[in-house]
């Protein structure tokens, strides 16, 4: 195991390391200087995805694992959803992608 060397300096042990402020630098006058954060990339983002709260996000996952267990309960693994608009409605509907020949 390796010594530790005695009477450092502190820029010595600390190096390049720097404190970031907090709620205990109120009364240093750190505070007031404003964080600056990097801008959020908002283009990425689809224009419809401002009709999706987080709680809306949530519900519709959950019903559509409802709906690809019951699929898969049912024997139908390959499928698409077609969505459709009808007077006060959307409605998704699961297509699926291969016919499996009728059983005689």
């Amino acid at each position: 195991m390796a010594k530790i060397p005695k009477n450092r300096q502190d820029s010595e042990m600390i190096g390049s390391w720097q404190e970031q402020t907090n709620f205990e630098h109120v009364s240093d006058g750190y505070a007031s200087q404003p964080v600056v954060k990097p801008p959020k990339n908002e283009t990425a983002k689809s224009s419809y995805a401002t009709f999706f709260t987080p709680e809306l996000q949530e519900d519709l996952g959950k019903a559509l694992l409802t709906l690809k267990l019951n699929l898969y309960k049912e024997g139908i693994v390959d499928y698409a959803i077609k969505v459709s608009c009808e007077t006060n409605q959307v409605v998704l509907k699961a297509v699926p992608l291969n016919k499996q020949p009728k059983q005689r």
